[in-house]
């Protein structure tokens, strides 16, 4: 698939921190494809979500790193993302996470981020963590294909 393809088959994407992570924290072909799917969704042309746990996940780095400033940059940079949902945990979506879980063995975190995909209507999920496979009106799509096909 390409970002082309992405858009033209999906109107709205759930996102992996991983994204973020790529973009905020590497260089190179996936933190090129990360900045442009975050890009078509500032730009209008995806809308896409995101649960609040991955910006916890996504400020990692620079907690580890003692940087408070960066923490907040990097939180400010996901929150400020145009047509970007940054969904909170609520009883529903945990509610799905857990099904996830017990359903595909997903980690609580992965589970959390799918849920709130769906719960958003998103018909596709953007990640690079290929332990993510599929769900039932939800394709997974990785970022290291969208490297290779675009």
């Amino acid at each position: 698939m390409t970002l082309d393809d992405l858009r033209a088959s999906h109107a709205s994407v759930g996102l992996d921190s991983n994204v973020f992570i790529y973009l905020f924290e590497t260089a190179g072909p996936l933190a090129d494809a990360a900045a442009e799917v975050i890009d078509r969704i500032d730009g209008g042309l995806l809308r896409g979500s995101v649960s609040t746990l991955a910006i916890a996940e996504a400020v990692g780095g620079p907690a580890r790193a003692g940087d408070p400033a960066l923490m907040e940059r990097y939180a400010d940079e996901i929150v400020g993302v145009a047509n970007l949902a940054v969904l909170p945990v609520t009883t529903d979506i945990a509610f799905d996470a857990a099904a996830l879980r017990g359903r595909d063995g997903l980690t609580l975190a992965d589970a959390v981020h799918l849920a709130s995909a769906r719960a958003a209507g998103a018909s596709a999920f953007v990640t690079n963590d290929r332990r993510i496979g599929p769900l039932p009106g939800l394709e997974v799509v990785y970022l290291a294909d969208l490297v290779a096909r675009s």
